[in-house]
């Protein structure tokens, strides 16, 4: 996979993009939770009211407060109002940390001044000891007091204050200043209701802020994954391309394409969810654990039992599904394999009626996918049932604890509903990554593919300093001493082969089957390249030049004609895109297809099926030999290319070809004396050699393998002719 990284460097800028926003994303969902638990604790059950700072308060009740205070307490409270009317306002230009500090100071006075102003039996107690009558004022006879003993009542107060919580002490303290407020007239209400709304407001704002982050990574996630797949791709096609036949042997026609489609589109889901899911997993999970940890440590250990849940659960079934998920691509190969060979192969199939045997292998290529796929689904199937169960279990647990917290006073209702949340999110972080670890083996194996593509050593390469043509040479083929074998064996194909064909030359190729004629032409264009000598075009070694140079100068006929989609015109015009009507209609004249041609009711513009299915074998050949001849090279070179072609056609094609490229080199692999009994120099190849050499009269003087050939194809008459 890491391989792959570098073609990510063109969407740098993008992915920079990505990260951002999902930090962006993340901070917004991760504040839901505080909105939420902002909502119930002070929304709804503080009546709006966030802290005990009061806003607004009597000049009377404010001096109450001040004898629970120390003296710079009360100093610092003066600083922070200013007196309106009469009442002691807030001033406006606090700043969130004086109003925190204010918080922590103006909690116990609140509350001591709360128990005071309550007709409990503790306050009647002390209004015995303090001997007033019950109808007495006890905080003007706090006011009266000594110092001395107003601190010693107020160090007993502090005592039983000390031991509740603070979220406790907060409370009573805004229930106490929800009182004051509705004692002055303060719509306390619609302080609710405007705190609420202000707070919706901006969890809506936050949460559509969120999803527009969300929508802008899938987005450009998918345009980096979509130009990755491109890329990766283009370099695919551009190296098989530059494949010598000994790459595509290595690599198999089903697999390259398996690797080209499926392959790619793996790497390019996976890419996808990467930005989506694994970069964003990690920012959502350890921001949900920093937010447990400033919302309630004591239950911290209900995500680390979620988390080790989750984990062995994976582990679980990684193990089991694994193996499998390392098998899919290469079933799909076989399948791949076994559909093109079925359908490329069909009139073969048909003519031996061997459908039911192609049926049952396609089923056991169908079947063993299919059951692969099956059993790695099964497995999966048991993921979300089981994080559903943990996810809910964890709710529960959550639950359960934070009941008796809350009712010890030790948290809010609206603390556990965040942290519930906060829960939900750490484990969906732990689900996004396991989900994407479902697609990462196999992802992981295409990668390999593809690199293995990528990375493999084409046979045939350019040299660093191609030479060109010699002056006067052009047109001239040569072989010295050359013999051949295929990549991986050690047996010659060809053995010391040695030959010339000037320009204007026609050289002809014929011996039994086997006998390597097929690939001495493959020689000339470097399809592969020589074991031992060399081979030369224009007076330069082939490997010396470029292949696009070389290739510039052949018009090549393969023994299996080739045909592309499109219209008869776009494929005799494919290896000269540029030349003229009157040129494609002419190299059409010379290979005899004219005549058919304008049989068709669109002449030139009849469209060609894929692979040229909709016109006969000879048709097709005819179409590949005037796509040669149209492109006017110096060399052309014909394997096999007049098998097709009835007797006639054949001479008459001969005999306008011989007219037509005086001046091009012609080399002819042939299986008919008839096809090459005029060539200006023959060879016969017998078993990979050269067993005679000259023309139709001279080897049948001396050649007794072309002799043989020439009596089981010719008649007596025709021989003595």
């Amino acid at each position: 996979m890491l391989k792959l990284l570098k073609y990510l460097k063109r969407s740098a800028g993008y992915i920079v993009c990505i990260i951002m926003l999902l930090f962006l994303q993340a901070y917004c969902d991760l504040s839901l939770p505080t909105y939420t638990s902002d909502i119930v604790n002070v929304g709804i059950q503080q009546k709006g009211i966030g802290d005990c700072v009061p806003e607004e308060l009597s000049v009377s009740s404010m001096d109450h407060l001040k004898l629970f205070m120390e003296p710079e307490e009360q100093e610092k409270t003066e600083t922070y109002y200013h007196v309106q009317e009469d009442h002691c306002v807030l001033n406006d230009s606090i700043s969130k940390e004086d109003r925190e500090s204010l918080n922590d100071l103006f909690g116990r006075p609140i509350l001591a001044l709360s128990f005071f102003t309550q007709d409990s039996e503790q306050v009647r107690a002390l209004k015995e000891q303090m001997q007033l009558p019950p109808q007495a004022d006890i905080l003007e006879a706090l006011e009266q007091m000594p110092p001395e003993a107003l601190d010693k009542i107020l160090e007993e107060i502090e005592d039983q204050i000390s031991s509740m919580p603070e979220s406790i002490i907060t409370q009573m303290a805004i229930a106490y200043l929800q009182q004051e407020y509705t004692t002055m007239g303060i719509d306390v209400d619609q302080m609710q209701i405007q705190y609420l709304l202000k707070i919706g407001l901006q969890m809506l704002g936050v949460a559509f802020l969120g999803m527009l982050a969300a929508v802008l990574v899938t987005f450009l996630s998918a345009r980096v994954a979509a130009v990755t797949g491109h890329d990766l791709r283009n370099n695919i096609y551009r190296k098989v391309i530059g494949f010598s036949n000994k790459e595509y042997n290595d690599f198999s026609t089903a697999s390259l394409i398996t690797r080209s489609t499926n392959d790619i589109q793996q790497i390019q889901l996976l890419t996808a969810m990467i930005f989506r899911i694994a970069m964003y997993a990690p920012i959502l999970g350890v921001g949900g654990i920093l937010k447990v940890l400033q919302t309630d440590v004591s239950m911290s250990w209900i995500i680390a039992l979620a988390v080790g849940l989750i984990l062995v659960l994976v582990l679980m079934l990684f193990g089991i599904a694994m193996p499998r998920f390392k098998k899919l691509q290469t079933l799909i190969d076989r399948l791949n394999l076994v559909t093109r060979e079925i359908l490329t192969g069909i009139p073969v199939i048909r003519a031996f009626s061997r459908e039911k045997h192609e049926e049952e292998r396609f089923q056991e290529a169908n079947q063993n996918l299919t059951q692969t796929n099956l059993f790695v689904n099964r497995c999966m199937t048991f993921m979300m049932p089981a994080m559903m169960l943990i996810m809910n279990g964890i709710s529960v647990l959550i639950i359960y604890n934070g009941s008796y917290a809350v009712d010890s006073g030790t948290m809010q209702v609206g603390d556990m509903m965040a942290f519930i949340q906060y829960a939900m999110q750490i484990i969906m972080s732990f689900l996004m990554l396991t989900m994407l670890s479902i697609m990462l083996p196999r992802a992981s194996v295409s990668a390999g593919r593809i690199a293995q593509v990528l990375e493999s050593k084409t046979a045939i390469r350019d040299p660093e300093h191609p030479k060109t043509a010699i002056p006067g040479m052009e047109g001239c083929v040569k072989f010295e001493g050359v013999s051949f074998s295929y990549p991986g064996s050690d047996e010659k194909v060809l053995r010391d082969i040695t030959f010339t064909a000037k320009r204007g030359q026609t050289v002809a190729f014929i011996g039994s089957t086997g006998s390597g004629k097929s690939t001495l032409l493959n020689l000339i264009p470097r399809f592969y390249d020589v074991s031992e000598g060399s081979v030369q075009v224009d007076g330069v070694d082939v490997r010396h030049m470029s292949q696009k140079d070389l290739r510039d100068k052949l018009g090549y006929v393969p023994q299996k004609s080739v045909l592309f989609s499109g219209t008869i015109h776009s494929n005799i015009a494919y290896g000269c895109p540029g030349a003229s009507r009157e040129q494609m209609e002419q190299a059409a004249a010379i290979a005899q297809a004219d005549s058919f041609i304008m049989e068709k009711p669109e002449a030139y513009d009849s469209p060609i099926s894929q692979g040229g299915s909709n016109v006969s074998g000879g048709q097709k050949q005819r179409l590949s030999i005037a796509r040669a001849i149209a492109r006017q090279p110096e060399i052309l070179l014909f394997d096999d290319s007049f098998s097709a072609l009835d007797f006639q056609t054949d001479t008459a094609l001969r005999k306008a070809l011989k007219k037509a490229v005086k001046e091009t080199t012609t080399l002819i692999v042939a299986q008919r004396i008839s096809t090459i009994i005029h060539a200006d120099l023959i060879l016969v190849l017998d078993e990979g050699r050269i067993v005679g050499q000259g023309t139709h009269r001279e080897l049948l003087a001396d050649c007794d393998v072309y002799r043989q050939i020439a009596m089981s194809q010719l008649s007596e008459e025709e021989l003595a002719g």
